[in-house]
């Protein structure tokens, strides 16, 4: 049986969440925009990924890639870029499943949420290889982390959703922040 895969509308309120989502991380950590640019990210949906990057657990996950580029002629190197990974028919099956979760927050929360990953990996707050227990830590504390930037947003479902996680967060734990 053929997994779900996001229609032609649903890639423009994927395209939508990821617009909000890029500018409320960025207001949470008060990037600049050459300070955010420097976060290298590309996101994929189902049509883009292959048959290993599918999974019936998360809604999405973050890969690494690594372009080569020539700096001077003379000395190649590689850039790292992450991957956020949709699992379209994770995302469509909970919206299906619950009338309360619509597309655009849910979306919201994951790219929120995989986009503080991404900046928590490039200013070496945490590694992307990581033990087990270290990878569930910082599930925790993005989770905390997503709760805190998406506070303010006014969207409907927003709140339920963000409700929804209250058992993933690590309330107990000061966190900090500032990123240089």
């Amino acid at each position: 049986m053929p997994l779900l895969a996001f229609t032609e509308k649903d890639v423009a309120t994927v395209s939508d969440a990821l617009e909000i989502a890029e500018d409320v991380t960025a207001n949470f950590f008060k990037f600049s925009t050459a300070q955010w640019k420097r976060h290298r990210y590309e996101v994929r949906t189902h049509g883009f990924l292959d048959g290993n990057e599918t999974f019936e657990d998360v809604f999405a996950f973050i890969g690494k890639g690594f372009i080569a580029r020539r700096d001077t002629g003379i000395k190649a190197c590689l850039n790292e870029y992450y991957l956020i990974c949709l699992q379209d028919h994770r995302i469509l099956s909970a919206a299906q499943r619950d009338q309360k979760v619509t597309l655009l927050p849910l979306l919201l929360y994951i790219f929120t949420h995989e986009l503080i990953h991404i900046v928590r990996f490039c200013s070496f707050l945490h590694r992307f290889e990581a033990y087990p227990w270290e990878r569930e830590r910082e599930e925790r504390l993005v989770h905390e982390l997503t709760y805190r930037a998406l506070g303010g947003v006014s969207l409907p479902s927003l709140n339920y959703i963000l409700d929804s996680y209250t058992g993933h967060r690590m309330c107990e734990e000061r966190i900090n922040i500032s990123i240089g």
